[in-house]
Formats: structure tokens, C-alpha cells, sequence
């Protein structure tokens, strides 16, 4: 299959979103009943409305499978690689992810999806803003990547430990022919990570809810696996 170039475009938008201004025009009616000066009843008619309904047309095949790549679903960074709590500087996390898609008879696929990211700062991070990097690849089902782009998303926690991103994506990828389907592809979403930070993903080690906090015999808690 040839190689597929993706076209991506991004926009991050803090979790507390602005209401998005929306105008309708207002459709005109006549009285839908009453009287005429003499007091006859008078039959009133109400005005079509001026826009037909959109018609719903079927994709011309399945979706791409849109997913989140394990082993670089989170960012966690630890000092010297040494998984103590003392030792966390800045995390991410991907945390939900959907998507849908269109394309008609030989036109290119375009998919969209959104991401919510999760970020946090631990005892080893000492600023506020934080710029974090995650990659958009597009895939042949189950095989080599085609085509695989960087994003960045700034983060102000704004004295906060924690703060969350909504990242919106719209990704079109070119069909060799009409018979090339959605199905034949996978987007995969993932940190950009190092080494040891996936390792660390891939281990399913993360640290527990009262992490930093100590343990009935004095001893801090551990990282763990659940």
C-alpha cells in the first residue's frame, strides 16, 4: 500500500471550555388561531420552515480504529529512574479518548477525535508551566507505521498540582483507490516517552492514591502495580 500522509491540526483547549456562542435564525409564524375585527374565526396557516433536514448519507466503509498505545499512555517522570515517590517530577496521563469518521466513494478519510489529558506535579517539580509532547501515528492494521506526527501542549498549573487538557484533532488520510477502507488502518496516540518510561508503562507499575503519604510502621508507600 502506498505511504499515507496525514494532515493534523490541533487546538488545546483548558478543561474549564468558554460556552461556544451559537445564533439560530428564528423561524416565522402566523397566529395559529383567533378572531377578525367582527369577531369571525379566522384560519391561519404556519410558514414552512426555510431549511430542508440535512440528508444522512453512510461512510463508505468502516472507521479507522482509534487508540491509545499502552506503553506510552502515561508520562511519568522519575529522578535517576528510581521509582520513589520522593523521586516524581511531572506526570501525564491520557485518560479518555473518541473519535469518529467520513469519507464518501473515493474521497480521503477524515477522522476526528479528542483527547482528555491528565497532568500532575510531584515533589520534584519546581514550575508552574510545563510543556509536554505526544505523537499522532497512523498505522496499517496490525503492522508498520505509515506516517506519525509531534504535537506539544502547554500546561500552566497555575499553583495547582493538577490540571487537565482537551486536545482536538482532525486527521485526514488519502485512500490508494474506492476500495481502500477504514478498516485497513489504525491512529494510535501515545506520550512521547523514553526508554525507561515506557518500560515502566509496560510493567503496569504506577503509584498508589496515597502515594507520598506513610505507612502505619512509618515506612513511605510504594509503587504499584494496580
Amino acid at each position: 500500500m502506498r505511504r499515507v500522509i496525514i494532515a493534523l491540526s490541533a487546538a488545546a483547549v483548558i478543561t474549564a471550555l468558554m460556552p461556544l456562542e451559537a445564533s439560530a435564525q428564528q423561524r416565522q409564524q402566523r397566529p395559529r388561531g383567533g378572531q377578525d375585527a367582527s369577531g369571525q374565526e379566522v384560519e391561519t396557516q404556519t410558514r414552512a420552515p426555510r431549511f430542508a433536514p440535512l440528508r444522512q448519507r453512510a461512510n463508505a466503509g468502516p472507521c479507522p480504529y482509534v487508540k491509545i498505545l499502552y506503553d506510552a499512555a502515561r508520562y511519568v517522570e522519575l529522578e535517576d529512574n528510581r521509582p520513589a515517590v520522593a523521586n516524581v517530577g511531572y506526570t501525564g496521563e491520557i485518560q479518555g479518548l473518541s473519535a469518529n469518521c467520513s469519507y464518501r466513494e473515493d474521497e480521503p478519510i477524515t477522522v476526528h477525535f479528542d483527547a482528555l489529558f491528565s497532568f500532575g506535579r510531584g515533589p520534584r517539580a519546581t514550575e508552574n508551566n510545563r510543556t509536554y509532547r505526544y505523537w499522532v501515528a497512523v498505522t496499517e492494521r496490525n503492522s508498520a507505521v505509515l506516517a506519525k506526527e509531534y504535537f506539544d501542549v502547554p500546561v500552566d498549573f497555575a499553583g495547582q498540582q493538577t490540571a487537565s487538557v482537551t486536545q482536538e484533532q482532525s486527521i485526514i488520510i488519502p485512500r490508494a483507490d474506492i476500495t481502500t477502507s477504514g478498516g485497513n488502518f489504525e491512529v494510535l496516540i501515545g506520550f512521547d516517552v523514553t526508554p525507561e518510561m515506557a518500560e515502566f508503562n509496560r510493567t503496569g507499575s504506577r503509584f498508589r492514591v496515597n502515594a507520598g503519604q506513610s505507612t502505619a510502621a512509618g515506612e513511605p508507600a510504594a509503587p504499584s502495580d494496580q
